[in-house]
């Protein structure tokens, strides 16, 4: 009680009166003001700034129009192998030999194009609808490489055309030559089979890789030219000191349209 009484006569004494009251100290003004700087730069950048986001999905290095695998229509034992991988060779061309019960016959490729692997080699055992070797249908030893992207159903929508997709190859440390630059060119209306895929590209594993989250759709990359040696831009100033083959598997990180941020708060 006497503390209150001494408390009391403190308050009303005139001596009091001309004193200045504080609010805030100065350490609490400053932060205040920086508070308030804050929340109106995240406000603008809110209504204002953009986010980029990216897709990353695998794909693989082709020509545009794909590859086909070339089956024996008959059943023997292979005699001759007349071409090598990597030759390029017309349709109907014989690559192999094959001795059947009713002498010697010739398979043939269905269409013009490279010969990328060959299966079967001399005096092996083939049987009727055997895979003996895989084609690419390609006209020009210098057609341009292109990627394509196999892009889950419920991403597929998100992709752009005309969007920058950087590509991670297999075949390429990233850490020294970059990545592979590219666009996309079209995507795909329809889902892929895993049957469709190795239609395709004349891989069943990649198909069945491919297709492990279920039917994906396909998004068509243009590779950008450049005088590098490998013919292709990268993010590196020079790239690899060598060309890039058809068939490698890649990684593309498409860049999705920019959003604005403010829009994700928004009903």
């Amino acid at each position: 009680m006497q503390f209150r009484q001494k408390a009391l006569s403190k308050l009303q004494s005139p001596e009091e009166l001309d004193v200045p009251v504080r609010f805030a100290r100065p350490q609490g003004r400053l932060v205040l003001a920086v508070t308030i700087v804050v929340m109106a730069a995240a406000s603008y950048w809110g209504f204002t700034g953009t986010v980029s986001s990216k897709l990353s999905t695998p794909g693989v290095l082709t020509h545009a129009e794909g590859s086909y695998l070339l089956q024996s229509p008959v059943a023997g034992q292979v005699t001759d192998v007349l071409v090598e991988e990597g030759r390029h060779v017309a349709a109907g061309a014989p690559l192999l030999t094959v001795r059947t019960e009713q002498g010697d016959r010739p398979v043939r490729a269905v269409a013009g194009g490279r010969v990328t692997t060959l299966f079967a080699r001399m005096g092996a055992v083939v049987r009727t609808g055997a895979d003996v070797a895989t084609v690419e249908r390609v006209t020009r030893p210098d057609a341009p490489l292109m990627a394509v992207l196999y892009v889950p159903g419920g991403s597929a929508s998100t992709v752009p055309v005309g969007a920058a997709v950087d590509l991670t190859v297999q075949s390429v440390p990233r850490n020294r030559f970059g990545v592979l630059r590219g666009r996309v060119k079209a995507v795909g209306r329809a889902y892929q089979t895993e049957a469709q895929i190795a239609g395709f590209l004349g891989d069943s594993g990649l198909a069945a890789q491919f297709s492990r989250q279920g039917n994906p759709v396909a998004v068509l990359v243009t590779l950008e030219r450049s005088t590098t040696k490998s013919g292709y831009a990268w993010s590196s100033a020079d790239g690899p000191p060598h060309a890039v083959d058809s068939g490698t598997p890649v990684t593309g990180a498409v860049h999705l349209s920019a959003q604005r941020p403010v829009d994700w708060l928004l009903p």
